[in-house]
């Protein structure tokens, strides 16, 4: 389905508040400025990766939802808003999308929706970075659905590093009944501090469990108030202050991304 090339990217975690809104935004913003084209993906009704990217789309414009819904009616290409910084377009959100569960309950298919329509885009970009909900839902099963790889954002907290079974739990039975192809290829560590004993020690947990050590990422994001600032002002943050540590982890996890 995807273009021979092209990464489609799950960014997923069952425990909210570990960083995964502003690793999507952050990490294909980072990936435009290596030279990619990428296409930010938001399946959340909250929608804030769409307005992280600064889109706020209009009650009569075009959104995922209108496309996973009603998707004979639009090409994909009529919902894609370019940002303000080239090599980096959005899918965006609407929180209208927070009803699709219902409306397609009764649809055949309605776990590959999304990535119906991802094929008639895929071929055009380099990367494709999907947000997801942080519950298990319908939208979260039509990313796994679609993706070729998961990347984990794990907060190095001890509530973050115990979901992490479940989440793999979750992958393996998608993988069994949906998606044969998805496979876990990144946990990053997030919110680190270096200050605190726990978090120190939370890496040091998933730096030596086997389940997890061959899949950490070597870059941590470390915690930054800057990062918060950016997505208040709809600013990835490599492009709102690029000598900022939250910049600086960004742009290291997306070289590594890219080598993997």
């Amino acid at each position: 389905m995807a273009g021979k090339h092209t990464r489609i990217v799950a960014v997923a975690n069952e425990k909210g508040g570990v960083g995964k809104t502003a690793t999507v935004v952050n990490l294909g913003a980072a990936l435009s400025l290596e030279g990619w084209n990428v296409l930010i993906v938001d399946m959340d009704p909250q929608h804030n990766t769409t307005s992280g990217l600064g889109i706020d789309v209009e009650d009569d414009g075009l959104s995922v939802y209108d496309l996973i819904t009603n998707g004979a009616e639009y090409a994909a290409k009529e919902a894609i808003c370019a940002t303000q910084w080239e090599k980096l377009h959005l899918l965006p959100s609407h929180i209208d999308l927070s009803g699709a569960e219902i409306e397609l309950v009764d649809e055949a298919g309605r776990e590959n929706r999304l990535r119906e329509v991802l094929s008639q885009v895929a071929d055009d970009y380099d990367a494709i970075i999907m947000d997801t909900p942080p519950s298990l839902s319908l939208l979260t099963i039509n990313v796994f659905a679609a993706a070729s790889e998961l990347v984990v954002p794990c907060q190095t907290h001890p509530y973050a590093y115990k979901a992490l079974e479940d989440l793999f739990d979750t992958i393996s039975d998608i993988r069994e009944e949906i998606n044969p192809d998805i496979r876990i290829s990144g946990i990053v560590p997030t919110f680190f501090d270096q200050r605190t004993k726990i978090s120190r020690d939370i890496l040091e947990r998933l730096q030596t469990d086997d389940r997890y050590k061959d899949l950490l990422y070597d870059t941590a994001i470390r915690v930054n108030t800057t990062i918060t600032d950016s997505c208040d002002q709809g600013r990835p943050v490599v492009f709102y202050r690029r000598s900022s540590y939250g910049a600086r982890d960004y742009m290291a996890l997306a070289r590594e991304f890219m080598a993997r």
